[in-house]
């Protein structure tokens, strides 16, 4: 038998790129959180995935919204990470920006993706979204700059 524990230890040798996945509340106002579940389903059509935790306050956003951003973070992006990743602290709105379809991103990120929600599908204890990419852009990666990586419990850097 496999401990929730020893999973977590287990999976934290999987190492991780890290975003911020971003919605409008109920009142069009930007919510997001820091998630290292994310991946690319699909070339066509094009398809990518996020994980949410069922217990998250704001996942009804999410469903009720139908489209989510993300925003792969860059190695200079540590603070923000943490800075979603802490729940209910405060982000103050010039830390996001309006993408090509209006969906909420965040500044400086490396690459940026637009979704539109196409199904939800339930994973134990997480709620999976599957999302149609709209738009995407190349931010710092345009100027060379590196991903934010998560392995073993703490952030690391490309050498």
């Amino acid at each position: 038998m496999i401990t929730t524990d020893l999973y977590r230890q287990v999976m934290g040798n999987w190492g991780t790129g890290v975003t911020v996945v971003t919605t409008k509340d109920g009142n069009g106002k930007p919510y997001g959180l820091t998630v290292s579940s994310f991946t690319s389903v699909s070339m066509d059509p094009i398809l990518v995935l996020v994980c949410l935790d069922d217990r998250l306050s704001g996942l009804q956003f999410f469903k009720n919204s139908m489209n989510f951003g993300v925003s792969i973070l860059s190695e200079a992006q540590q603070e923000a990470s943490r800075l979603f990743a802490k729940k209910d602290t405060v982000r103050p709105p010039e830390l996001y920006f309006n993408g090509e379809t209006g969906i909420p991103l965040i500044r400086d990120s490396l690459v940026t993706l637009e979704c539109e929600t196409v199904d939800i599908y339930p994973g134990g204890d997480h709620s999976i979204f599957l999302g149609k990419v709209l738009a995407a852009e190349l931010h710092g990666a345009m100027q060379g700059s590196k991903p934010l990586l998560y392995f073993r419990g703490k952030y690391e850097r490309l050498p």
